[in-house]
């Protein structure tokens, strides 16, 4: 919707909020550089500060919208996604955290299948050492227990990161460190398809 604001003679069509963000968005996706806050404030005819204004509401409706020291940028990824079945002891719990973060992926969730309550499912969203530290502060200080302490260690995480072949290279290292888990029959899904 635009609106007409009277200036003397003339009458300009200025653009409401969210048609000069969804303005913004299309800017920011067809550039293929960072575009400076002044240069979007130039273009919509607008103060700097809105364009500061702006940017905050569109992050808060969940574009990745980075600013860097030459403009704003949309940080969007293609993600892919795996679940991995796990076995390890508490004791190997940060190891195998650190061990995902460290390959670049986000550990999205743990949950585990109870042969008579089914799934049970808890989200992390652990993307870094310092998440990692931040979870073990919790179940250290006797909060709480690992939910694998539920089926006999084993669990499951879904991992999500920026591409297959980091997933591929994620689901080596569990291999070689001994924590990837083979199905068993009465598990719902064949994540691997090796069954």
């Amino acid at each position: 919707m635009k609106r007409s604001i009277q200036k003397g003679n003339e009458v300009d069509m200025a653009l409401s909020g969210q048609e000069r963000r969804e303005q913004i968005l299309k800017i920011l996706r067809n550039s293929g550089q960072p575009v400076a806050g002044t240069d979007l404030a130039r273009k919509l005819e607008v103060s700097r500060q809105i364009i500061v204004q702006d940017m905050a509401l569109i992050r808060a409706n969940g574009v990745d919208v980075i600013s860097t020291h030459r403009g704003y940028v949309i940080q969007e990824f293609n993600q892919a996604s795996r679940v991995f079945k796990v076995i390890h002891t508490d004791d190997q719990v940060e190891e195998e955290l650190n061990l995902f973060v460290d390959l670049g992926a986000k550990v999205e969730n743990v949950f585990v299948y109870h042969k008579v309550y089914g799934v049970i499912k808890a989200e992390m969203n652990i993307k870094s050492r310092r998440d990692v530290r931040k979870y073990m502060e919790g179940i250290t200080s006797g909060k709480s227990t690992n939910l694998m302490n539920l089926t006999s260690n084993y669990h499951y995480h879904t991992i999500v990161a920026e591409d297959e072949q980091t997933l591929d290279m994620i689901q080596e290292e569990l291999r070689q460190k001994g924590f990837l888990a083979k199905l068993q029959d009465y598990e719902p899904v064949d994540f691997w398809g090796e069954k």
